[in-house]
């Protein structure tokens, strides 16, 4: 058996490494959210999700009033049969961003103990595809950097041997995006893939506008250049641009996905572990995705998503965005440009819990 005995959650406040801002807004903090689960077997299971600067409070109270207390007593091995049951006692309010972003603190927790339980890392007991996976670089193409910072960044990844760089868009004029573009693509080269990102801050017009001036420059997406509920809008934009459309973080439950797909609004998915609620429905998302023969790239949690992306088949890229550093004892490894899923049993996160307690918020 392996009974849950102790169900805690936590709020803490984890300041950004450098500036980052894109066309929309500043990344101030995250704030991050951590379940730890207890057994009666003697194993602790850790989860997480997290929001860029609000609604931490939220998805703190929405656990600890109504998810945590029917934890008690639940076999931690029935991930699924859990994780429909809580879908189902906050049916209220789903499909939606504070739910679900309970809704994985607690998935995570229950896949850490799985995999603790069984003696296994998250990659492989998860599907098992490969352990090393491609890395892209966003730290150095914010918004707010100079053109000439941005060649420098893409030239020292390049160095490094990611296979990417991504570069914010959004500027007051067109024209700005596809001079910075432009630069860097002639700084680096052909073969390295550039992806573009507008942080959903347009238009269908200017979207359209915005990918054919920087078609010249071969980017190797263009991540929500509108609205993420403009299901319509992507999809007519994707038939008017030989650039791939990637949408995905900000949706928050596999259906969402399922109607991108189907309405061709999608050509990269971007699913994010704690946004679409857990591990469990964001490999559903996978699959789903690898029977449209659409790659996975998912957004941000690189020390999460490193596992998952090795997970699958179809999994493509993990972004790199380093944001745990200063909570956990170990970090994501890189070894000849690509990121290694970690190896030791759950979902290889080694949390600080004193550098945590620092950070907690009241």
């Amino acid at each position: 058996m392996s009974i849950i005995t102790s169900a805690t959650a936590l709020l803490a406040d984890i300041a950004v490494e450098t500036d980052r801002t894109d066309a929309v807004q500043s990344f101030v903090k995250q704030e991050t959210v951590l379940v730890r689960l207890v057994t009666d077997d003697g194993i602790e299971g850790a989860g997480y999700a997290y929001t860029i600067g609000t609604g931490g409070t939220s998805v703190l109270a929405l656990l600890r009033d109504h998810l945590l207390p029917l934890l008690t007593g639940k076999d931690a091995r029935n991930v699924e049969g859990i994780w429909q049951e809580l879908f189902a006692h906050t049916r209220a309010t789903t499909t939606g961003a504070i739910t679900s972003l309970a809704l994985a603190a607690v998935d995570t927790a229950l896949w850490d103990l799985r995999c603790k339980r069984a003696g296994e890392p998250l990659w492989r007991l998860a599907g098992g595809h490969r352990q090393e996976v491609p890395v892209y670089d966003t730290e150095g193409g914010w918004l707010h950097l100079s053109t000439e910072d941005l060649v420098k960044s893409a030239l020292a990844a390049r160095e490094a041997q990611f296979s990417g760089v991504k570069i914010k868009v959004g500027k007051p004029h067109v024209a700005e995006d596809a001079e910075r573009l432009r630069a860097v693509r002639e700084a680096v080269g052909p073969a390295l893939h550039i992806m573009t990102d507008a942080n959903q801050s347009q238009s269908l017009s200017s979207a359209m506008q915005l990918a054919a001036a920087l078609e010249p420059y071969d980017p190797y997406w263009l991540e929500e250049p509108l609205p993420a509920d403009d299901l319509s809008g992507h999809a007519r934009l994707a038939r008017s641009t030989r650039i791939p459309i990637a949408v995905g973080e900000s949706m928050y439950s596999p259906m969402q996905f399922r109607n991108y797909l189907e309405a061709g609004g999608a050509s990269v998915v971007q699913v994010d572990v704690a946004r679409v609620g857990g591990i469990t429905p964001w490999l559903k998302v996978a699959h789903l995705a690898e029977t449209f023969n659409v790659m996975v790239c998912p957004h941000f949690l690189m020390e999460l998503h490193v596992s998952l992306v090795a997970a699958v088949s179809n999994g493509a890229y993990v972004e790199y965005i380093p944001q745990l550093r200063a909570v956990t004892r170990t970090e994501m490894v890189l070894r000849d440009g690509l990121a290694v899923a970690p190896d030791q049993p759950g979902i290889g996160i080694d949390w600080d819990m004193d550098a945590i307690d620092g950070r907690r918020v009241s």
